[in-house]
């Protein structure tokens, strides 16, 4: 039974990775640019993308298989669950996170940035006249991602080296058997736990301004973004009225034939409006072509199509994500709140919180809901899913910056293999804020224990399961604080949880900064989402062409008014011309 329990949750994360993989692909093959893309690049990018999302989605696993160890409903270990068993099933998980942790930290350190080279070392002309040969190539790849080599030896150093946090140590507040275990640990986990902890503290950063942005923008922008005209309505209108300009122009020029003094002042001054428009009319041209997918990858012809099938669900998407967003950060104030004021050592342990002491709605639906499993593990993969989506959405609106400069611009079908390297980066050390923001905020209780408790009886002999039958046995959830001897007898944490507490209480600093990080996180979104109350930062092709955006402003290109049956001529790829209006006024 324990091995059938055990397989059914591994065969749900493997299918789980399969669609994250077809989620990878989509994600890589509907923001690169067409005209510029390179096999290595798309597979670099997919690679790590997956290997990112894998890692957060195992979260639900650690908890669905300690869990399973134990009866929550008796507060006492499975017959099955001896030691030798929960051992073995904790080291499972401790090989299967070491080796996607360092997968993570490979990818994102070495792996991407030599792409990046490589895609930087390639010289057409140079190559074409056999003047460029592979091995060149690759040595001038190599050289300068040793500086990133470099750099991951050096942090492994430091860890290897640098001192225990020796006020951990010394804190008596910390006797329990549950915080002896992160402390007593060799070198080898003190370096990984350092360099986790540095990585994680650079994700938090990018985390912070971009995910707490784009958890703002992105339910915001669902409901705010209904397509005033559809895009082959809108390039059959663009087309008619460029060719009424062209043939105005015609005109006015047939008019100069044979005069010597050119064009009037008044005829001179519509020329020159109509040479204007007719710039504008040609961009909105591409525009529309992009926007229905003309000439674009077969993949982004059929999401252009899933998109506009799917469009009239946006408007209760956009709601229930808002709901969403808000249920998180009403979640995240009361943990953070509640860490802040009731943590059993504060700073000197990164804020670890003993016990729940106030009620959390998201750790109490996630604690609920692993009693039956796989709810929990969809509801995780929502969640994290829609976080993914935020940071997605919070790249793509802010752009890859160096404090005000704009370095790279993350656009759909536009954008360079350079920039989705770079974006792939950002979003690998996302996750891991993720990760830590998941487990020790939004789901703190949920992250640790799952759905495991204990009887408060104490057992009749040292490592024998207390019996629960007993008429005054009461059944408490596990928490960090059970000292009872019963308690260390049932309750396993949850590895995730014990690397990131390890992170903490050995590196206090990395605690103290992650912990009110989480704040930052929630006043960018508080920011962010009050400002897209009254105006919506556009998310779709309208905000990338900038200077669409100004003529649109100067009411060249207004809009015609919403219509519902936008959305069919979306899908069948059909408008109907409703008519076009020259410069002086006359509708063709």
């Amino acid at each position: 039974m324990a091995l059938i329990q055990t397989s059914l949750i591994w065969v749900a994360y493997a299918v789980a990775v399969v669609l994250l993989l077809a989620i990878a692909v989509i994600f890589v093959y509907i923001y690169q640019t067409p005209t510029d893309r390179a096999a290595s690049v798309t597979t670099v990018c997919i690679l790590t993308t997956s290997a990112l999302l894998a890692t957060v989605l195992l979260t639900p696993v650690d908890i669905a298989l300690v869990s399973s160890t134990s009866h929550s409903s008796l507060g006492r270990k499975k017959h099955w669950a001896t030691p030798d068993s929960v051992d073995s099933i904790v080291k499972t998980l401790e090989i299967v996170y070491y080796t996607l942790y360092s997968l993570d930290a490979l990818l994102c350190l070495v792996v991407v940035p030599f792409t990046y080279f490589w895609y930087e070392e390639y010289d057409e002309d140079a190559a074409e006249h056999g003047e460029q040969t592979t091995g060149q190539r690759l040595w001038g790849a190599f050289k300068y991602t040793i500086a990133f080599i470099v750099f991951v030896v050096i942090i492994f150093l430091v860890g290897f080296f640098v001192p225990f946090a020796k006020k951990a140590k010394g804190d008596h507040r910390l006797d329990l058997d549950f915080f002896k275990h992160l402390l007593a640990e060799n070198r080898g986990e003190s370096a990984l736990s350092f360099a986790l902890g540095l990585l994680m503290l650079v994700g938090t950063i990018i985390y912070v301004l971009y995910t707490g942005a784009g958890l703002a923008l992105l339910p915001v922008a669902m409901i705010k973004s209904a397509p005033s005209v559809s895009s082959p309505a809108l390039a059959e209108n663009t087309a008619s009225q460029l060719e009424s300009n062209r043939e105005r122009q015609r005109q006015l020029e047939g008019r100069n034939e044979g005069r010597d003094d050119g064009l009037d002042s008044r005829d001179r001054r519509e020329l020159e409006a109509l040479v204007r428009e007719e710039r504008t009319l040609i961009r909105r041209e591409r525009l529309a072509a992009e926007s229905s997918g003309e000439d674009r990858h077969w993949l982004i012809k059929s999401w252009i199509k899933v998109e506009a099938v799917f469009r009239p669900l946006k408007l209760i998407g956009g709601l229930v994500l808002l709901v969403l967003a808000l249920l998180i950060f009403v979640s995240m104030l009361i943990t953070g709140v509640d860490k802040a004021k009731n943590s059993i050592c504060g700073s000197h342990c990164g804020y670890i919180l003993g016990y729940i002491n106030i009620f959390q709605p998201m750790n109490y639906i996630f604690v609920k809901s692993s009693k039956v499993f796989p709810v929990d593990y969809v509801l995780f993969l929502l969640l994290v899913l829609f976080f993914f989506c935020a940071s997605v959405v919070g790249i793509a609106s802010i752009g890859i910056r160096f404090l005000w400069l704009t370095i790279f611009q993350i656009r759909k079908g536009k954008t360079s293999p350079q920039a989705l390297l770079m974006a792939t980066v950002m979003l690998n050390l996302i996750v891991l804020a993720i990760n830590y923001s998941i487990a020790m905020v939004v789901a703190p209780q949920y992250a640790t224990f799952g759905a495991q408790t204990f009887c408060d009886i104490e057992p009749r002999h040292p490592g024998e399961q207390p019996d629960c039958t007993h008429n005054n046995a009461r059944i408490i959830p596990c928490t960090e604080l059970s000292s009872n001897p019963a308690a260390n007898a049932v309750c396993t944490p949850s590895v995730l949880s014990t690397f990131i507490n390890r992170v903490t209480i050995n590196f206090p600093f990395f605690g103290v900064v992650l912990f009110w990080a989480q704040f930052a996180f929630l006043a960018v979104y508080l920011i962010v989402f009050v400002t897209t109350l009254f105006k919506t930062p556009g998310l779709d092709q309208e905000q990338l062409d900038r200077d669409l955006e100004e003529e649109e402003e100067e009411g060249l290109l207004a809009s015609t008014g919403r219509r519902w049956n936008a959305t069919w001529q979306d899908i069948t790829g059909r408008g109907k011309n409703y008519g076009t209006t020259t410069t002086n006024g006359e509708r063709s």
